[in-house]
């Protein structure tokens, strides 16, 4: 796992900071949503998923 140098867990501080936000009016809730999306996608392209060589 990721460690910041206090021995926190990087990747979990990142989530309670995101947890954290507030949202100012709805166009800022849906920027706020559009970016989580954004990451959730990202991640599933950057993980290899399982191929079959079934021929």
């Amino acid at each position: 796992m990721t460690q910041a140098k206090n021995h926190v867990d990087k990747n979990l501080s990142n989530v309670v900071n995101r947890l954290e936000e507030v949202a100012v009016n709805s166009h800022h809730a849906q920027q706020l949503q559009q970016d989580h999306d954004d990451r959730r996608h990202q991640d599933e392209l950057n993980h290899d998923s399982p191929t079959s060589d079934s021929r």
